[in-house]
């Protein structure tokens, strides 16, 4: 008889570190490994930015606990921000401040669904959505979608998943994690629409919107609508925008209602965000503009750099590339993504992550952070993604 919550027990192991793994065993034959796996942010904070913190740390104020749903000048400055972007009004009563987006991600869930329920889930998707609700108990209902049609969802077909009553929320993540992909907004709009219509959650997931192609600064049009509140959530990350991933930051935005059942759980689950960092970024949402857009930029020219690279590639497949990602179909007919994986990894030292880490029917994939590297690391990582095509 085990002790451990069989639910738990089910739930795969986070499947990072496994990776990770793999290029413990690369020899360095071909140069240094090139970790195109984890979205780390590839450049340091700036100097400003820390040292705000610093500061902020060592104020004896910022040592006791904050409010439970984050310190009142960061969610009024995020509400600013967001209200500036989206061209809609957003109040700092609708944000509520957490521990980075996974944390964002449990809270809303939890606020959402119980075990027995289900939420719509496009394939491929985020592992750790996959797993939080597998821990919960929640079913994660596939959607599937195609390199054909982009990985973009199909609102009907999501339609025809609603039949038996158990869908709680609708899932998206755009720009995408793990494809890339940048949704349209007339996308959202009707998956919007099919959540209000159907009473349901659009859980969506804005994590890395920071790295929007220049000129699109709104990326969707859902909180221009009177009653936006009574069905969408928006989650948010400070990680990859401020390249402070270790500060663990993120945001849910949602209607108040929904705000005082999550104050619930975040009262149970983190007491208060971290506050150095709260307000450090309170000020640089507004200070930091310059540097934001220079940072867009950096990353999209890597997106370039990496799709020009590729394009001479023969084999392997960019079926989607964007934000942080691209999702590749690999040349190696009938052979498992994670071998796949492993062998770029331990043989050739880029390190990649599985299609299948990101559900089922993935195996033909696997996901590149480009994000992760410079434009050298880029081409050095595509050369030697050639030379392992070449060598099989």
């Amino acid at each position: 008889m085990t002790i451990i919550n069989p639910l738990l027990h089910d739930t795969g192991t986070p499947p990072i570190p496994e990776a990770k793994g793999w290029l413990a065993a690369y020899d360095g034959r071909h140069g240094p490994g090139i970790d195109l796996s984890q979205a780390a942010p590839g450049s340091a904070p700036p100097e400003s930015l820390l040292a705000r913190a610093a500061t902020a740390a060592a104020d004896p104020s910022h040592a006791r606990y904050g409010a439970i749903q984050g310190d009142m000048a960061l969610r009024e400055a995020f509400a600013a921000e967001s209200t500036r972007r989206y061209g809609a009004t957003i109040a700092a009563q609708n944000v509520a401040i957490t521990a980075g987006c996974n944390q964002a991600f449990v809270t809303t869930i939890m606020a959402l669904a119980r075990a027995g329920d289900a939420v719509l889930l496009p394939v491929p998707w985020y592992f750790n959505h996959q797993m939080t609700l597998a821990m919960l108990g929640i079913e994660a209902r596939p959607l599937p979608t195609t390199p054909q049609a982009g990985f973009f969802p199909d609102v009907e077909a999501a339609r025809a998943l609603l039949h038996d009553g158990k869908v709680r929320a609708i899932v998206l993540v755009s720009p995408n994690n793990p494809t890339g992909a940048v949704y349209p907004p007339a996308t959202i709009a009707a998956f919007a629409q099919l959540c209000r219509e159907a009473g349901i959650a659009l859980v969506l997931d804005e994590t890395y919107r920071d790295f929007m192609p220049a000129g699109h600064d709104r990326p969707q049009r859902l909180f221009e609508a009177a009653d936006w509140r009574t069905h969408l959530i928006q989650l948010y990350s400070f990680s990859k925008a401020y390249a402070v991933p270790g500060w663990r930051l993120g945001a849910i935005v949602a209607g108040e209602a929904l705000q005082g059942e999550i104050g619930k759980v975040l009262d149970c689950i983190q007491i208060c965000p971290a506050r150095a960092g709260q307000s450090a970024l309170s000020w640089g949402i507004g200070a930091l503009a310059d540097w934001r857009e220079t940072n867009r930029a950096d990353i999209n020219s890597r997106a370039g750099t990496f799709r020009q690279a590729m394009s001479a590639l023969n084999g392997w497949s960019v079926d989607q590339a964007g934000a942080y990602f691209a999702y590749v179909r690999h040349p190696f007919g009938g052979v498992a993504a994670a071998q796949v994986a492993e062998m770029l990894a331990v043989r050739w030292g880029v390190l990649a992550l599985p299609g299948s880490y990101f559900g089922p029917g993935q195996d033909n994939h696997v996901r590149l952070a480009f994000a992760n590297a410079d434009e050298a690391g880029i081409r050095q990582a595509v050369a030697r993604m050639a030379l392992a095509a070449r060598s099989a």
